[in-house]
């Protein structure tokens, strides 16, 4: 497949070197010059748990005109509604546009960009990765990418998106409602992302805490019972029991959004505990743990950019 990963950091470098590795055609849209710069010079250089290896692609600042088969949106949540409004070069009748965040909210800002009839969905799983530098980046764990249809898109285009990532060595594939695992996520990630960020702890340390792990659990069945009230079909039984087990096989972790508040960076909270008040207050509920959690997030973003 002709692909372009728009945002080429440290997921979208993983995804971008191990598709073109599996003998795709993969160019990557990122604003960062130096890392374009090195990687239309040396190409992807990847430290991963099965190796190492370099992989060339072509690389750009700015969408190139030309339409692709698949486009892959892999920024950062607040970059959404910009990197979605530029990517009209890069489509043609046929080309699906499959877009990874975490949290909920950026997928209905790309349908409204490019048109819901060719959008799919990513929800990555048991990933970490980090920069090392321009054109180089390390992932530590690469468990499961599963992507489904954002309202239209037929099931055949799906099962394309996941058989080429399965080309390129992905635990990958098609689900009939994405939706809901969107939400099982999403319960995990609220459990540990502001909590960590706040207090500068590893999932395992917030999951052992004999006092953060009540909030961190907290957050998590404000987020089940959310979703449950929402109607959606989540296969959870009980969240508490979810989000340990979540930490206990990745307990060195440390959310985006502590890397985030670490580099003093605007971090993606508002879109995942951020998320859990707005979808509450939709059927008459409300999520003050996950409001407080979001405020104090937010306060302390609000300081770096004075």
């Amino acid at each position: 497949m002709r692909i372009c990963v728009v945002g080429c950091g440290a997921m979208g470098s993983v995804y971008a070197a191990r598709l073109a590795r599996a003998g795709h055609e993969v160019s990557v849209v990122d604003p960062w010059r130096a890392h374009v710069e090195a990687i239309a010079r040396d190409g992807l250089h990847v430290l991963g748990p099965d190796g190492e290896f370099r992989a060339a692609v072509a690389a750009h600042t700015t969408p190139p005109a030309g339409p692709v088969d698949l486009v892959v949106l892999a920024v950062k949540a607040a970059d959404v509604p910009g990197a979605a409004a530029g990517l009209a070069p890069l489509l043609g009748p046929r080309t699906t546009v499959l877009t990874i965040q975490n949290g909920l909210g950026p997928a209905d800002v790309v349908a409204g960009a490019v048109g819901a009839e060719r959008l799919a969905i990513g929800i990555a799983s048991g990933f970490g990765a980090g920069l090392r530098g321009p054109g180089q980046v390390r992932h530590n764990a690469m468990r499961a990418l599963r992507f489904g249809a954002h309202s239209s898109l037929p099931p055949e285009r799906v099962e394309e998106v996941a058989a080429a990532w399965r080309t390129a060595g992905f635990d990958a594939a098609a689900v009939d409602d994405v939706i809901a695992m969107q939400w099982e996520k999403l319960i995990c990630n609220v459990a540990y992302s502001a909590p960590c960020a706040l207090t500068g702890l590893t999932v395992g340390e917030v999951r052992d805490h004999p006092e953060l792990s009540l909030t961190s659990q907290a957050a998590a069945t404000e987020a089940w019972e959310t979703a449950r009230a929402r109607g959606v079909a989540i296969d959870v039984p009980d969240p508490v029991e979810l989000v340990r087990d979540f930490a206990a096989r990745m307990p060195g972790a440390e959310p985006s959004a502590l890397l985030d508040h670490r580099a003093r960076r605007t971090s993606e909270i508002d879109v995942i505990n951020g998320a859990v008040p707005r979808e509450a207050a939709k059927v008459g509920r409300t999520a003050p743990v996950n409001q407080a959690l979001t405020a104090l997030a937010r306060h302390r973003e609000a300081a770096w950019r004075r």
